[in-house]
């Protein structure tokens, strides 16, 4: 689908038509420009190229700069393939946040905080086992019997336990779009997107 390169900017919240108030999120949704435009002959598909935030040169490789100078542009940070654009673009074209102006809900994914190794209570929502007196020690927030010794006497493979939790690629679909801020590239949507304050998030149609 569509899309662009965004930054998510932070949550906030504004009141609706009929006064409730609706958080929010505010994300800096480009302008992005094109750097590569792949087509059925050249590539086996259609799709653009798409490049967000620029950077310095020292901070380019030398087959980024030569990829960025054939294009015609600076140097971009950030670059993500989109498919589905209507009409004609080519190398060089900037994007901007008028590409939502008619659309009512849109996707947006980004990369969740990282909370490190937790426990099952935290991470998978277990009520914890036995009581919370009558001499009980330690067992409180453990996660209990993982299978049977006799029979399968293994574990399944997917068996929810304590480990590594956030920091994974998730997408938070049909998000409301509440209003759209050209003159400042902001899109405000409704709820709340993965990632932290700052970090990079794709939003399609």
């Amino acid at each position: 689908m569509p899309g662009l390169i965004g930054k998510k900017i932070g949550m906030t919240s504004v009141f609706s038509a009929d006064g409730k108030n609706v958080p929010c999120t505010v994300i800096e949704v480009g302008p992005c420009v094109v750097t590569q435009v792949k087509t059925v002959e050249t590539d086996g598909y259609e799709a653009l190229q798409l490049g967000f935030v620029e950077k310095k040169d020292k901070h380019t490789t030398k087959p980024e700069a030569g990829h960025f100078k054939k294009a015609g542009v600076a140097p971009q940070r950030f670059l993500a393939e989109f498919k589905g654009f209507d009409g004609d673009h080519k190398a060089g074209d900037t994007i901007t946040v008028d590409l939502f102006n008619d659309v009512e809900f849109v996707d947006v994914q980004g990369t969740s905080k990282g909370k490190g190794f937790q426990g099952v209570v935290k991470r998978h929502g277990f009520g914890g086992v036995g009581q919370k007196t009558h001499g009980q020690d330690d067992r409180l927030r453990a996660p209990g019997s993982i299978g049977a010794c006799s029979y399968p006497a293994k574990v399944f493979k997917g068996m929810r336990m304590a480990g590594q939790m956030g920091n994974q690629r998730c997408t938070v679909q049909n998000l409301q779009v509440i209003k759209i801020l050209p003159e400042n590239n902001l899109l405000v949507v409704k709820g709340s997107v993965p990632g932290c304050k700052g970090s990079i998030v794709i939003i399609e149609k």
